[in-house]
């Protein structure tokens, strides 16, 4: 339980600061009239902060790397493309608790499934009971966070 305390605390703060990011995103997308806008400079700033820490921690040279992997696992920036566009595009209609619900539930869904079949040499993990109970516990969070 030790080993996976402090992995699940980073991981409940990243969940925080992704709910933080979400209005702030909107917000954003209102003042410049644009989404798109506001996403580019998103990641604009992540990729400038990023790139100082790759620099300062000495993995810049790792990134001539990305030449020699599979090019269809670069699609991960567009994934993440798409996630800060459509949280941002859906905040103002559906308020922050339901689009951040429903951004939750469709990661759980997708996430069960992989761990059931275990892609990109990820261990697996059954789809019990239990975990398919969890999920729709989510479900029901979406359904009751607009009631």
């Amino acid at each position: 339980m030790t080993r996976t305390l402090f992995p699940l605390a980073v991981i409940i703060l990243a969940g925080s600061m992704a709910a933080l990011q979400a209005p702030m995103n909107a917000a954003l997308g209102a003042g410049l009239g644009s989404g798109t806008a506001a996403a580019t400079i998103s990641f604009g700033v992540g990729f400038a902060v990023l790139l100082v820490v790759i620099t300062f921690s000495g993995d810049l040279p790792n990134l001539a790397r990305a030449w020699d992997v599979n090019g269809w696992l670069l699609i991960g920036g567009l994934l993440g493309a798409f996630y800060v566009w459509a949280i941002l595009w859906t905040i103002p209609v559906l308020g922050v608790v339901t689009a951040v619900s429903g951004m939750i539930l469709g990661q759980l869904v997708v996430a069960l499934i992989m761990d059931a079949v275990g892609p990109f040499g990820l261990p697996t993990t059954a789809i019990t009971p239990q975990r398919m109970l969890a999920v729709a516990m989510v479900a029901g969070g979406l359904v009751l966070s607009k009631a």
